[in-house]
């Protein structure tokens, strides 16, 4: 069984510098200490398509976790993105049947790190819940939705409504914050959610699809700061 999310509390938190497109910009998140890189497989300004993402991840440390998004994908499309792009690990997104993670799993064993989304609002509790249930899931991410983007919002949610139904409810799997995280408000919502990881998009941009140096290794440095005077 996984541990509750409050014995996640004391260690640092895991970093994901998410919707990278270029080898300049995985590499600004790797050289500013984050944990992992996202590529988007999904609609968005952000996307990226299989053969562009294999043409990035053989430069990057083996180390660093390579993560790809995914929304309404089969596990066939998962598979062959993640065989191709050599990708370590994916972000199952709404329209996923729930059935892929067990799917993935028995495909990559466990060094495949798969992550389910819950959106946080009336039903992400129950959500929650039943992923953190699941032995193939290894962490939920909770992120803000609006009615054209599953992702990438630049929107906050809740944190103090969120921790008392989710991350302070005694959720036995390690939980990740995203969605509206910036450098300015990334130490608040540490210090507020006690996240097991947060991820981080359109927060450490210049431009849709491409990062500010700057707001990347502030944000790095304030979750940093953040777990640290929570240890």
């Amino acid at each position: 069984m996984l541990p509750r999310q409050s014995e996640f509390i004391a260690m640092n938190p895991w970093v994901k510098i998410c919707a990278n497109t270029s080898l300049e910009d995985a590499r600004l998140a790797a050289d500013a200490g984050a944990d992992a890189v996202g590529f988007v497989f999904a609609p968005s300004p952000r996307r990226m398509t299989v053969e562009q993402v294999a043409a990035i991840t053989p430069h990057l440390s083996a180390k660093l976790e390579k993560i790809g998004v995914f929304v309404d994908a089969s596990f066939t499309e998962v598979t062959a993105a993640v065989r191709a792009s050599g990708l370590t690990g994916v972000q199952l997104h709404a329209g996923i049947d729930i059935h892929v993670a067990a799917q993935l799993r028995e495909e990559f064993g466990p060094a495949l790190r798969i992550l389910r989304v819950v959106h946080f609002g009336p039903d992400a509790a129950r959500q929650a819940a039943v992923f953190a249930a699941n032995p193939d899931v290894d962490a939920v991410l909770v992120d803000s939705r609006t009615g054209t983007a599953v992702g990438g919002t630049g929107i906050a949610f809740d944190w103090n409504e969120a921790r008392q139904a989710i991350f302070g409810a005694g959720c036995s799997a390690k939980l990740i914050a995203a969605g509206g995280l910036n450098p300015a408000n990334v130490a608040e919502a540490v210090a507020t959610l006690r996240p097991w990881g947060v991820d981080v998009a359109s927060g450490v941009e210049a431009s849709p699809g491409r990062k500010d140096a700057a707001k990347v290794r502030e944000f790095v440095r304030r979750v940093r700061e953040a777990g640290a005077e929570l240890r």
